[in-house]
This record gives structure tokens, C-alpha cells and sequence, in this order.
């Protein structure tokens, strides 16, 4: 089983997709601290990266 990423719930339930404002789902990446947050509106997946959101659409990609 992978490491969660740490966010809080208070931070889960604020933050939205800088891109159409949609829902973030959290998946868990190998690496503790690492995952990603996949928009539920437009697609996008934002890195997570030691536990930090980089909520940045430059930085998004497109899903598999």
C-alpha cells in the first residue's frame, strides 16, 4: 500500500481547479508526500508534491 498524501480536510473542501473551478479528488502517488489531485470537472491532474497542492495549470497535465 502507498503512503497517503497529507492534506487536510479543511484544505480539501476549499481548493477547487484553477481552471473551471471544479472538484479535486486525491490519488495517492509512490512516494510519500506525492500524489495528485485530479479535477472531476475538466480532467485535469495537478502534482502534489511533499504534501504541497501545485495548483498551477501550467504545471497540470492531461489524464492518461
Amino acid at each position: 500500500m502507498t503512503p497517503p498524501v497529507h492534506l487536510s480536510e479543511e484544505l480539501l473542501a476549499v481548493i477547487v481547479c484553477p481552471a473551471c473551478h471544479g472538484d479535486l479528488t486525491v490519488v495517492d502517488g509512490a512516494a510519500e508526500g506525492e500524489g495528485e489531485l485530479v479535477c472531476q470537472g475538466c480532467g485535469l491532474v495537478y502534482p502534489v508534491r511533499d504534501d504541497i497542492p501545485v495548483l498551477l495549470v501550467d504545471e497540470a497535465r492531461r489524464p492518461d
